[in-house]
């Protein structure tokens, strides 16, 4: 039999940035330099299949730093971790790598930044993610309010209305978090928000070539992990811009092929810490069973990378 046509419309970017690149990087390096196990706090970024990967490489993820033996390096993920976890790694004698985005770090210095010029912070974030939890505990308690929606904005209870400053996690909704600010600021007239924003430049990218082909789609899979925040927004991003069927899928076994009978178009991205290796496996499913005709609709590059930590880089002597 003929299989049917179909037309895949890949979105670029997709898949790895630069922050997720970096600290897989930093694990396989601490590997290399201090042989295995490495432990490391938290998965290092939200991906089974990554995590996986490393663990059979020598890796061994927990969840607190009271599960690390002393005598082993320990990584902290790259979500972030609040000030408390190093401290007492310090404390332990502990050899630590922190593998925290960049683009997180510049959230955490901001917020310091802020405290210190005697302002309380409003974190626009999800409860209990690991980056918000990393950049809450930058500060003692009850520096930081968190707010999740715009209802939340309008019942929080700030010490002082004038000094007051905002945050956000990097991997949210755009559009939802647009209307969060607007609420901060109506509520909150002297409110002070970032110089640049914090959502990140992957997270932003990832969503505008969602919503470019969003309308042009019968259905749209995302790749990514069910506890990454920055995929979970892209099924998101993905219905509020015209796709009816959009599902978040770890790789192509978790396709349900039956919800696709008699469609024409799909759409693929991949979250940000979801590897290229099961964006193309997920291509080759639909290769197996239909005539298949690519259009790559790209809407950014990206050429960002970090440098990773300069103890990795050194030569042991």
């Amino acid at each position: 039999m003929d299989k049917p046509e179909l037309t895949l419309f890949l979105a670029a970017p997709r898949g790895f940035c630069a922050g997720v690149d970096r600290a897989i990087k930093i694990v396989e390096l601490a590997i290399e330099k201090w042989g295995a196990p490495v432990f490391v706090r938290h998965e290092i970024v939200h991906n089974k299949f990554v995590v996986d990967d490393l663990c059979k490489k020598g890796a061994v993820f927990v969840e607190e730093l009271d599960e690390c033996p002393n005598d082993r390096p320990v990584i902290f993920s790259a979500h972030g971790v609040p000030k408390s976890v190093p401290f007492n790694a310090e404390q332990r004698n502990m050899t630590y790598v922190d593998a925290t985005c960049p683009l997180v770090s510049k959230v955490h210095i901001e917020a310091e930044r802020h405290h210190k010029n005697g302002l309380q912070l409003i974190m626009i974030g999800h409860e209990g993610h690991p980056e918000t939890l990393g950049t809450m505990g930058q500060l003692p308690e009850g520096e930081v309010i968190l707010v999740e929606t715009v209802e939340d904005v309008k019942n929080i209870q700030p010490r002082d209305n004038k000094k007051l400053a905002y945050i956000t996690q990097t991997t949210l909704s755009v559009d939802d978090t647009i209307n969060i600010v607007e609420a901060l600021k109506k509520r909150f007239n002297n409110i002070i928000g970032p110089h640049k924003e914090d959502i990140c430049y992957a997270t932003t990218n990832r969503q505008k070539a969602v919503k470019e082909i969003a309308p042009k789609i019968d259905a749209l899979l995302v790749i990514g992990a069910p506890n990454s925040s920055n995929s979970k927004r892209l099924v998101e991003v993905g219905k509020s811009s015209g796709c009816r069927y959009a599902q978040l899928v770890q790789r192509a076994t978790d396709i349900d092929w039956r919800s696709l009978e008699g469609i024409n178009s799909v759409g693929i991205t991949a979250g940000a810490s979801a590897p290229e290796i099961l964006i193309n496996e997920v291509i080759d499913a639909f290769s197996e069973r239909y005539n298949v005709k690519k259009q790559i609709i790209e809407t950014a590059i990206e050429n960002v990378s970090f440098k990773v930590p300069r103890i990795l880089r050194e030569t042991p002597v």
